[in-house]
């Protein structure tokens, strides 16, 4: 199965899509993870793409399209694939459509009021790098693994998340449209999944998913 996962920052489209991919036996690509190889082993596309990077620019479409393509014709992608943070916009959904298309897209739909309660209340510890919510602590300043000091990292602060949801309610949501309109999308919606202290279970969604693409 050729797949692809949307979702807001802090949807939890990383563990999610590691779950899934275990499930179908497919490799789990994130975008990240993909430039990283590509630029580790020197391929052709990693080597272009580093010059842009280096010179501390966007990497352009072509670009990331040529090293996508050149990530699904490896052997490990034959029976299928689950693409996390590709494509990001219309214009690439296309072109991936050109050389690969998915089976179906896992829309991981969350609240941008839930998102924002999430992500400002995740803390780290500067010790350890144990990741916790600022409501599981007993003491918000203190790690209940190791004792270390807690943080709150600039990503995780209110402007910055706001200014991420923005981007991807621009640049990324289109691609709802795009799907639907060929009948590929698979919507699960976190809010529904909600227990009763408000928030969804990791596994509970993961369920969802897998019904979702039955």
């Amino acid at each position: 199965m050729k797949l692809i996962f949307l979702g807001p920052p802090g949807a939890g489209k990383g563990t999610q899509a590691a779950g899934v991919s275990a499930h179908l036996g497919v490799p789990h690509i994130s975008t990240g993870d993909m430039f990283r190889s590509a630029i580790k082993n020197q391929t052709p596309t990693g080597i272009e793409a580093k010059k842009y990077l280096d010179a501390g620019e966007l990497v352009p479409d072509s670009v990331t399209i040529a090293m996508v393509k050149e990530r699904l014709s490896m052997d490990d992608a034959k029976n299928g694939y689950l693409l996390d943070g590709f494509p990001r916009t219309v214009d690439q959904a296309i072109a991936l459509d050109a050389i690969d298309a998915p089976d179906a897209v896992v829309d991981i739909d969350v609240p941008d009021e839930r998102l924002l309660s999430r992500l400002t209340g995740r803390r780290v510890c500067g010790k350890c790098q144990g990741t916790f919510h600022i409501s599981k602590l007993a003491d918000e300043h203190t790690c209940p693994v190791c004792g270390g000091e807690v943080y709150q990292r600039a990503d995780d602060k209110p402007e910055t998340i706001a200014t991420r949801l923005k981007a991807y309610h621009d640049q990324t949501e289109p691609l709802i449209g795009y799907y639907s309109g060929l009948g590929k999308l698979r919507r699960v919606d976190v809010a529904s999944l909600a227990s009763v202290d408000g928030d969804s279970r990791p596994e509970d969604v993961f369920k969802a998913i897998l019904a979702s693409l039955e």
